[in-house]
């Protein structure tokens, strides 16, 4: 046999392609995360679930608040008090998270002023002949004055 169809009958020594060694990586990477971040779900739904317990402040996905009374894991129904004799009866995975009322959350509540503080700081009846009244405050007097309407164009 000719030695030129030796050398092509042979086979060839296995080259380390780059681009493939960058797609198993990447394959890998993608694997190791999908696992990740399914154990973290499965973690955060079993400590969910541990929450979930009559007497317990939740929060729906709609944004309604309530004591939630029951939970029948067989029909995955909830029911929630809403207020003082109001129950809704809701699928439970509408159940967003369990409430937790803790300090931080009350830091950032508003308290409004009683009507004693209300009356404290109001300020001394002014003279008739005070200056013009302050940006935005309005006179007994005076009503808001109205834009002139335009005509539509044609």
């Amino acid at each position: 046999m000719h030695p030129a169809l030796l050398a092509a009958a042979a086979p060839a020594s296995p080259t380390i392609d780059p681009v493939m060694i960058g797609l198993v990586a990447l394959v890998g990477v993608l694997v190791i995360f999908t696992l990740r971040n399914s154990r973290k779900r499965k973690r955060d739904a079993d400590e969910m679930a541990s929450k979930l317990v009559p007497g317990a402040e939740v929060m729906t996905q709609h944004g309604i608040f309530g004591r939630l009374i029951s939970v029948d894991d067989d029909t995955n129904e909830a029911i929630i008090e809403t207020t003082p004799g109001t129950q809704l009866r809701v699928h439970r995975q509408t159940l967003a998270k369990v409430v937790d009322p803790t300090p931080e959350d009350n830091e950032d509540v508003i308290k409004e002023p009683s009507k004693d503080e209300l009356t404290a700081k109001k300020p001394a009846a002014k003279s008739s002949a005070s200056a013009d009244p302050q940006y935005g405050e309005r006179t007994d007097d005076e009503k808001p004055k109205r834009a002139p309407r335009k005509k539509p164009t044609e």
